[in-house]
């Protein structure tokens, strides 16, 4: 694979200037931001979840 083929799976760079952005803008950046941690701690339960179970399955 190359390089580029990673890229969807690199974490997105925080937006460089958000000194220009107003009271309202910045509020629901971190509302989106909340969102977004909620939604990878979710995936990250399910995956931790299935490791559980696949490591309990070789154990027996």
């Amino acid at each position: 694979m190359e390089d580029d083929d990673f890229a969807a799976f690199r974490p997105r760079q925080l937006p460089a200037d958000l000194q220009s952005w107003n009271l309202e803008d910045l509020n629901d950046y971190i509302v989106k931001l909340q969102n977004e941690i909620a939604r990878v701690e979710v995936k990250i339960k399910e995956k931790q979840d299935v490791t559980s179970a696949a490591a309990s399955l070789f154990k027996s």
